[in-house]
């Protein structure tokens, strides 16, 4: 149901309504607020309300012994260090919020185009945008100064994406491009409320008492950026936290240490083994009082308010919880905030986690879950920018049955010297392809030819051989670059021509039509005219689609470039298949009869297109493939493989489309061919998606609760966006994380930012695992806000997964640091200062109670607390004082100068070290206390083996056993793998060209290149790891053990003797 109005030019009527402003407000905290919501927040602690309470008790002077100003001081202190460091954290959100709300927009306002912040824009106020704006709300779009109302806009910040998408006007409004026309514009919209949905608007706009349905393709939301478009106007329809953009994000939340609660709960049992000695105090103070007490009564009265021994007794048990509450003291959490803070000095501080490229240190921007690292089970990673690049190279080919790019370690080749159209960034390494063009071999023209003629790439010429590509995918623009470089450059196209320079020589095809891209097809094709007026059809796409529409002559050729596939594919490369049909006049004829009629049928239009083109793809002659490398970041392969190691699931949730993300999994080694079965879950309707769930289900066993038995799973779940909303709903949600948690991989496609943060909430409530999720766009800010740990990685998306993350850096690969490294010793220290200064204070505190027995249970003090607080000062700054003294006056030549007999020359230390009665003490002494340490290690190995010994022990185990075998998943076809070109299109573009609606002097390129990167490091450790035997290897193993403890026994037994 619609219930939202807006109209154009009229604050007032909107007014009504009581939309929000466009003023955005992403931070925890205000002036008024900050001081009442920062004590909440703290006294959700208990330990600082077990203080405040302690405080309350000193204030009364019957029953406290100490001063309250030992107890206030140090909590006000704790509170005002952790307000401090909050408002700091919030102060920088809001400098963030400000920065958004105060750039500047067009609005129209009384027919003149004022400047505007963005947070005095109001709904239904036009807006005008340039070139390389970003969309201040979710708009209408009126009218563009491109032909036919069209725009053009990059999405990253939303799903992440980079390349283009188109966004027409209703063609009633794009003729609204002058101002004064848009002045007198009334229309009024009614639609949807606001919602999150970022793939669906449903409106319309009633204008001239006619109404006009809108969509998705009408509006521009928030947080795109207009590319490649002078300029444009829209109708402000959602503002500020009304846009699907703030509707996707989710809100900051207060984030805790299972440390902090594993404390938190501590204190509650300490407090009650607290009260249970001021219980057992009290009673001795009562047995005391009236067997013992009462004799004294005649010179030692009670105090005036105690009567009897009873009420003395309640009196002495509250003495003894404030005398007794040394147990758990404040200086714990003073203590533990300052060594979280060196901890975080040590990941900023860290050489290894800064990348010199962007010259980017790793930071900690927050000094509370350090610890937390060391625990994560679970990582949510995005894919684009945060595991790849989003590069897309021309890597390798197969032409005729020969396969050329292999060559990596030569110089890259040279096309400036006979190509003066070649890009000046493109890379390619063998020589023989070069060759073969200049030799002038028709498979490899051909081949090309097809490249720079089948695709929907628009082109700009600058200057006189300054070509720009503006490609609708990462994919079309890199084979169009490659055909370019090669000698084939696409130059312009109109409705109806391509113009190409093939050689240096200008050609100018007709293009008769366009066979345009779907999911379902995973093709596409054009059919040319050539200047001979030879006709021909040329088709690129799936191998899987394409080898089954060849001619039969292809069998041979067919199986050659099938190997070469499946070589690249083992590479991770993005792979799809060339070929081409010759026509006849008649065929064309023919067949464009049939194609008219399904064109302008008005039921059942797609199907009968369908039909259509399946009739003309077919006896193909097979030319070759390509294969395209979307560009991983450095080390990616390495991390993925290493954290899996230590028990780790990697989640992948993108925006991405499927098959573009399966290629990513591959490249990445999160799927592999040795796998048992890969799961798809596209279904569409509720009962699909758990039909699909539940044979998944039958066939993956449920998750074992032996940690042991679950490192073996080698099963995969893909799922859709789609499908992941009916997964998770409440009555399905638990069979699909049992289904996810047991296979090795999960990867999600398609999903909004708020899917992203639904999954990572499903996991934290149900497996009461520690998550992280990592990202580099404003689409995974959600995700990084619900995590338990938010990692943000300053990428080409800006910096919005950095201000919304907890910890930041620049590649991917620096999380295995992160989370083995700096996450496992915080986690380690921590845990040996707690158990040390519990043993402590219980050390301390048990002396009270145990002194409350030879002091009548008077509830007075064994040591004064300023006489401990003092003696801790002097021995530990004194011993540390002492220690530096020492050392530097030792190195200190003027000690050397000033005392000449007692220190002969500065070679001391380098003379004693050059006796070999000094090494063999050295020797004697390490050996006697190293040897019982490592047979205490060996024997507990063999013995007591810890989880993790045996976990390592099962996996090789398992490694060593596994046979390779083939991928037999349900609808994971064999060359799956190698069709990411066909989900990184985009249907529609074919039918725009052909209609001329996005013909225009001047279009911009989508096309950058980089080198390839290597993968062998896994291949090879595997490779050493299936080189032996497990029966020797297990016999040699225990062999050096037991020769080891043997060793070490004898030579510690003669040493002690």
């Amino acid at each position: 149901t619609f219930c939202k109005r807006v109209r154009a030019n009229d604050r007032e009527y909107n007014e009504k309504f009581q939309y929000a402003s466009n003023c955005i407000m992403t931070s925890k905290y205000n002036i008024i607020t900050f001081l009442a919501v920062t004590l909440f927040e703290q006294f959700q602690e208990v330990a600082n309300t077990y203080f405040l309470f302690l405080l309350i008790l000193q204030l009364i002077p019957q029953i406290s012994s100490l001063s309250w100003f030992t107890t206030i001081v140090p909590l006000v202190l704790v509170l005002s260090i952790t307000a401090v460091k909050d408002a700091t954290d919030d102060y920088f959100r809001h400098k963030s919020d400000n920065q958004v709300n105060n750039r500047q927009s067009q609005v129209l306002i009384g027919g003149i185009l004022q400047k505007e912040k963005w947070m005095n824009v109001r709904v239904g106020d036009i807006i005008k945008l340039e070139n390389n704006q970003f969309v201040a709300a979710d708009l209408l779009l009126l009218s563009s100064s491109e032909p036919h109302g069209l725009c053009y806009i990059e999405t990253a910040e939303l799903d992440g994406e980079t390349n283009m998408k188109v966004r027409q006007s209703l063609s009633v409004t794009s003729e609204l491009g002058d101002p004064n026309n848009l002045a007198q514009f009334d229309g009024e919209v009614v639609c949807e409320p606001p919602n999150n949905k970022l793939d669906r608007f449903c409106g319309t706009l009633y204008w001239k008492d006619c109404k006009y349905p809108l969509s998705n393709q009408n509006m521009l939301l928030r947080g795109c950026v207009l590319r490649n478009t002078e300029s444009c106007y829209g109708l402000v329809i959602f503002a500020g936290p009304d846009t699907k953009l703030m509707q996707n994000s989710g809100r900051t939340k207060f984030k805790r240490t299972s440390i902090d609660r594993l404390m938190n709960t501590l204190v509650l049992w300490i407090f009650g083994f607290l009260v249970c000695m001021g219980v057992i105090l009290a009673i001795g103070n009562a047995v005391w009082e009236k067997e013992v007490g009462a004799l004294f009564q005649s010179f030692l009265p009670w105090d005036p308010p105690v009567d009897n021994f009873l009420f003395s007794a309640f009196l002495s048990f509250w003495s003894y919880v404030i005398i007794l509450n040394t147990v758990v003291p404040i200086s714990l959490y003073v203590s533990v905030e300052v060594i979280r803070l060196g901890h975080s000095y040590f990941i900023n501080w860290d050489r290894r986690m800064f990348c010199s490229r962007s010259n980017t240190a790793a930071e900690a921007r927050t000094t509370t879950l350090n610890e937390e690292l060391g625990q994560v089970e679970y990582i949510f990673s995005d894919k684009t920018g945060t595991l790849t690049q989003n590069i897309m190279t021309f890597n390798k080919c197969s032409i005729n049955g020969h396969t050329y790019g292999e060559e990596q370690h030569m110089a890259a080749l040279d096309f400036s010297a006979w190509n003066p159209l070649a890009a000046r960034d493109f890379c390619f390494y063998d020589q023989s392809l070069l060759d073969a063009v200049m030799e002038g071999e028709p498979a490899v023209h051909e081949f090309f030819r097809v490249l720079s003629l089948c695709h929907t790439v628009m082109s700009e010429e600058k200057s006189e051989g300054e070509l720009l590509y503006k490609a609708q995918s990462p994919d079309e623009g890199a084979l169009v670059t490659a055909a370019r470089n090669f000698g084939f450059v696409f130059r312009s196209r109109t409705p109806g021509t391509v113009t190409t320079q093939e050689l240096g020589k200008a050609v100018t095809y007709t293009l008769l039509a366009i066979l345009d891209f779907n999911n379902i097809r995973k093709r596409m094709s054009v059919i040319v005219r050539n200047p001979e007026g030879r006709i021909r059809l040329y088709c690129k796409g799936a191998d899987t689609v394409l080898f089954e529409r060849l001619h039969s002559c292809n069998h041979e050729l067919m199986n050659v470039t099938s190997d070469h596939l499946n070589e690249y594919a083992g590479d991770g490369l993005r792979t799809l298949a060339v070929a081409y049909r010759d026509l006849s006049e008649e065929q064309w004829e023919e067949w464009s009869e049939h194609f008219r009629g399904a064109d302008k049928a008005t039921d059942c239009r797609d199907d009968r297109l369908a039909a259509a083109y399946e009739e003309i793809e077919q006896d193909m002659m097979l030319l070759g493939a390509t294969a395209i490398e979307d560009k991983l970041q450095e080390g990616v392969p390495e991390t993925i493989a290493i954290l899996s190691l230590a028990n780790i699931k990697i989640w992948v949730l993108t925006g991405d489309k499927q098959e573009t993300a399966v290629n990513i999994g591959y490249s990445c080694k999160m799927l592999t061919d040795d796998m048992t079965e890969i799961f798809i879950v596209n279904g569409h309707t509720v009962q699909s998606v758990r039909e699909e769930l539940r044979y998944n289900g039958d066939v993956c066993p449920a998750p074992p609760p032996s940690l042991l038995e679950s490192i073996s799973g080698e099963f995969a779940l893909i799922i859709s966006g789609h499908s992941l909303a009916h997964a998770l709903e409440a009555d399905m949600e638990r069979e699909f994380l049992e289904t996810a948690c047991a296979c090795r991989a999960v990867i999600c496609c398609r999903v909004t930012p708020l899917q992203k943060a639904l999954v990572v909430e499903l996991v934290k409530r149900h497996k009461k695992a520690v998550t992280l999720a990592i990202g580099d766009g404003a689409n995974d800010v959600s995700m990084i806000k619900t995590a338990h740990i938010g990692v943000g990685i300053s990428g080409q998306e800006g910096i919005q997964a950095v201000l919304a993350s907890d910890y930041s850096f620049s590649q991917f690969r620096f999380l295995q640091r992160l989370l083995l490294v700096h996450g496992r010793w915080s986690y380690l220290r921590m845990c040996r200062f707690l158990c040390y200064f519990f043993y402590k204070n219980f050390a301390f505190t048990m002396v009270h109670f145990w002194f409350g027995f030879f002091c009548g249970f008077s509830a007075q003090i064994a040591l004064d607390t300023g006489y401990w607080t003092a003696i801790n000062h002097f021995f530990i700054w004194g011993s540390l004082g002492t220690y530096f003294t020492i050392l530097f006056a030792m190195h200190s030549s003027i000690l050397f100068n000033i005392f000449p007999k007692q220190f002969h020359f500065l070679g001391d230390a380098h003379n004693t070290l050059g006796q070999p009665v000094v090494w063999l003490t050295i020797a004697l002494a390490t050996v006697i206390c190293i040897a019982p340490v490592l047979a205490f290690r060996f024997l507990k190995l063999d013995l007591k083996p810890q989880l993790s010994d045996t976990v390592r022990h099962t996996q090789l185990v398992l490694q060593k056993k596994r046979k390779p075998g083939g991928r037999a998943g349900r609808g994971v076809g064999g060359g799956s793998r190698r069709s990411g070109y066909a989900f990184a299109h985009q249907e529609g573009f074919g039918e725009l060209i052909t209609s001329g609606k996005n013909m225009r002097l001047s279009s911009l390129a989508l096309a950058t290149f980089a080198s390839r990167h290597s993968s062998s490091w896994i291949d090879t450790l595997r490779r050493k790891k299936h080189a032996n035997s497990p029966g020797w290897s297990q016999l040699k193993t225990v062999l050096i053990r037991k020769t080891l403890l043997f060793f070490f026994f004898v030579m510690y037994t003669l040493l002690f003797f």
